[in-house]
């Protein structure tokens, strides 16, 4: 590990374990679009989850991982047969490492119209300070 990496904080996505209980109970999985931004103060994620409702959705922040699960609550009408379809009927399953620079019990999230956005503020002790000198 180089001396930037321990420095600056990083957001990165890793492959679900099949240990994790949520990865173990959905099956295969598709990983949403998601971009991650930064600013002094918190980390914004925003994750394209189209079809999922807020009780389809779960958000878990365990030390490290911010792990976003979402299951899609549309169902096939009886007898109906699709011609063609882009997407599929797969959960949305993403796990972000982190590492630790993150206050957890700060973290907040919206879900509309298919768009989750989550603000992770950053822990007092990563945010920027000014220091004088005399």
């Amino acid at each position: 590990m180089s001396l930037l990496n321990t420095i600056v904080p990083s957001l990165t996505r890793v492959p679900a374990r099949a240990g994790n209980g949520t990865a173990r109970d959905l099956g295969p999985t598709v990983k949403p679009h998601y971009e991650i931004k930064e600013t002094d103060e918190a980390y914004g994620v925003t994750a394209h989850l189209p079809g999922v409702a807020k009780d389809g959705l779960e958000l878990t922040a365990e030390t490290g991982e911010l792990h976003i699960v979402g299951r899609r609550a549309w169902k096939h009408p009886e007898g109906w047969t699709s011609l063609y379809r882009e997407s599929t009927d797969a959960p949305f399953e993403l796990v972000l490492t982190h590492d630790n620079a993150i206050d957890a019990e700060k973290i907040a999230a919206e879900l509309r119209d298919g768009v989750l956005r989550i603000s992770l503020p950053k822990a007092e002790a990563v945010k920027p300070r000014k220091i004088t000198v005399s």
